[in-house]
């Protein structure tokens, strides 16, 4: 017999049959029917300061654990705090389910009180969104949801319910088989395409393996790093990518792109084949893009046909999942091996190690101060010994923690990389150790990213989270100051920071945090001791740094992967 519910208990129950453990949310009026029954479920619910605050938060639990992160919010100014969220998501492929409330549906259209079209809205920020006007679709509609956003491209789907909806009653009914004609993403890749990329890198001289975000969310990262021993394949992983091959692997380059290192960003130029899998030729990572890779072939593998060619003509695509892919490319290799291994290709390998060698990442850390950036970094790194899940916020100091972190593991770096959202940070490292409590989750903010979202602090606070947040304050919005200095004259509009910062160490503490503070290189180990002593609750750490401190190596917006700034000077 079946049972009679409200829309909003089939919206609960939907989410349970779902696996969903925590919601990121705010109550409100329109969604306020969901939250009774949410009341008595076992779904924990995760009360946020501000909504983009909850998108952010299912962002980092996708992040960090590879399940699908839920956020909720009320409609009109709920709905459109979470856009910022969701754009983030979409651009980095991460996949969010966001529930939303709207007004009852006679008042649709009518300006009625905290009404948005909220459909119309998200619909270029997700990858799929949903007016439910009939209760009886919830069910459905919320399995589908699930599966429009875990599988394929990952990404964000908007669930949008009238309150008249979820007052509404049905006959409970587990969700049906899917129906969703036209959505059916390809997950081996062509045979022909396979063989034909094999025999490409077979021939090459100089290939390079080009991993990006695409790796970690197909979760084929020992497939990745088995292809490329087979192969023998330098391999660059992208921002989004980091930790899809161990850095401390001997075929591991790092990190190319605008800031990536020396010896990544010229072994991509001076290649004569990328193997892209799983990476999209973001202009980040391109440069100027007619003068990119010049000589390079380019074999193709992603999920999103729709990338295949939209930057980079494919000399072989594969339209694919890339674990599948990789399954197939490293079977095709051995196969076309036999006993035998790899070409050496001893000059390649050679020029690599002299890049390597002559163009290190380096700065220098007088004792005397102020803090250098970097060094916190890999201090923090040398005291955890790198395990870790590091989130950074946007600017210097993702850049720097990027570049100096060894990352060995995927799901270990969480940041904002399509979007550059400021503020990214805190609510990310907060979803997730909601996903991963048993896990040491760190987090490098800027003083201004800090305070776009520091409000979540009480959120970590109360709901005992126990993130720990280091703040590189430099005084500075860091990496714009950056470019003032060498592109703008040093006429520094809108930058300084200086002298108006609040405590951050008075603040975490008003807060329910614990607030240290380093000002001197001597102080940053200790310190950093003091913060991993602490887990029971928050950890706020402001380090003092360097105001002039820059990130290098650099490729200059819209030039060419050839002309790499290592410093300064190299502009003038």
């Amino acid at each position: 017999m079946s049972e009679t519910l409200t829309g909003a208990e089939a919206l609960i129950r939907a989410l349970e049959h779902e696996g969903v453990e925590v919601i990121f949310g705010m109550p409100g009026g329109a969604i306020l029917p969901a939250y009774d029954p949410l009341y008595d479920s076992p779904i924990r619910h995760v009360l946020v300061r501000h909504e983009q605050g909850a998108g952010h938060m299912a962002s980092g639990y996708a992040h960090a654990t590879g399940r699908v992160g839920t956020c909720v919010a009320t409609s009109g100014p709920g709905a459109t705090n979470l856009i910022t969220a969701l754009q983030d998501a979409y651009m980095d492929s991460i996949p969010v389910v966001a529930i939303t409330g709207q007004v009852a549906r006679t008042s649709i259209g009518m300006d009625a009180f905290q009404e948005a079209h909220t459909w119309g809205i998200s619909m270029p920020v997700t990858k799929h969104n949903y007016l439910v006007t009939d209760v009886d679709e919830i069910p459905d509609v919320i399995r589908e949801a699930f599966h429009l956003a875990a599988t394929g491209r990952p990404g964000p789907v908007l669930v949008d319910i009238p309150k008249d909806v979820l007052n509404e009653t049905l006959q409970w009914h587990k969700p049906g088989e899917l129906n969703l004609p036209g959505y059916k993403p390809s997950v081996k890749g062509h045979p022909k395409q396979v063989q034909a990329a094999i025999d490409m890198i077979h021939a090459s001289e100089r290939p390079v393996l080009y991993a990006g975000g695409g790796i970690i969310r197909a979760n084929a990262a020992d497939r990745l790093r088995r292809f490329a021993e087979v192969a023998n394949l330098p391999t660059v992983t992208t921002l989004m990518g980091r930790g899809a091959i161990p850095d401390s692997h001997p075929l591991a380059l790092g990190m190319p792109g605008m800031h990536g290192n020396y010896t990544a960003i010229t072994a991509m130029q001076k290649s004569d084949l990328l193997v892209t899998i799983g990476a999209r030729f973001d202009d980040r990572v391109t440069g100027k893009v007619d003068a990119f890779a010049p000589d390079a072939k380019v074999i193709h593998v992603d999920v999103d046909p729709a990338e295949i060619g939209k930057v980079r003509n494919a000399d072989v695509p594969i339209v694919g999942d890339a674990a599948a892919v990789l399954e197939q490319l490293t079977f095709a290799m051995e196969h076309l091996l036999g006993a035998n291994p790899a070409p050496p290709r001893t000059e390649w390998f050679a020029t690599i190690a002299e890049w390597q060698r002559t163009h290190p990442l380096q700065y220098e850390q007088d004792p005397d101060g102020p803090i250098q950036q970097q060094y916190v970094i890999q201090e923090l790194h040398r005291i955890t010994h790198g395990d870790a899940v590091v989130v950074a916020g946007v600017g210097q100091h993702q850049m720097w923690a990027s570049q100096y972190w060894g990352f060995e593991r995927p799901r270990t770096w969480i940041n904002s990389g399509g979007l550059g959202t400021m503020g990214y940070a805190i609510p990310a490292a907060i979803g997730a150790k909601a996903g991963a409590p048993d896990q040491l989750v760190v987090a490098f903010d800027g003083d201004g990213c800090f305070q776009m979202t520091m409000q979540e602090l009480v959120t970590a606070s109360v709901e005992q989270i126990p993130v720990k947040i280091f703040v590189l304050n430099n005084g500075w919005l860091g990496m714009v100051k950056q470019w003032q200095r060498l592109f703008y004259n040093e006429r520094y509009s809108a930058t300084d920071l200086t002298g108006t910062n609040p405590d951050f160490v008075g603040l975490a503490e008003a807060m329910g945090c614990a607030g240290f503070r380093a000002e001197r290189p001597d102080e940053v180990a200790p310190t950093i001791e003091k913060a991993l002593a602490i887990n029971d609750r928050p950890v706020v750490v402001e380090f003092r740094c360097d105001p002039d401190a820059m990130v290098f190596p650099m490729v200059p917006a819209g030039g060419s992967n050839d002309d790499v700034v290592m410093r300064p000077e190299d502009l003038a």
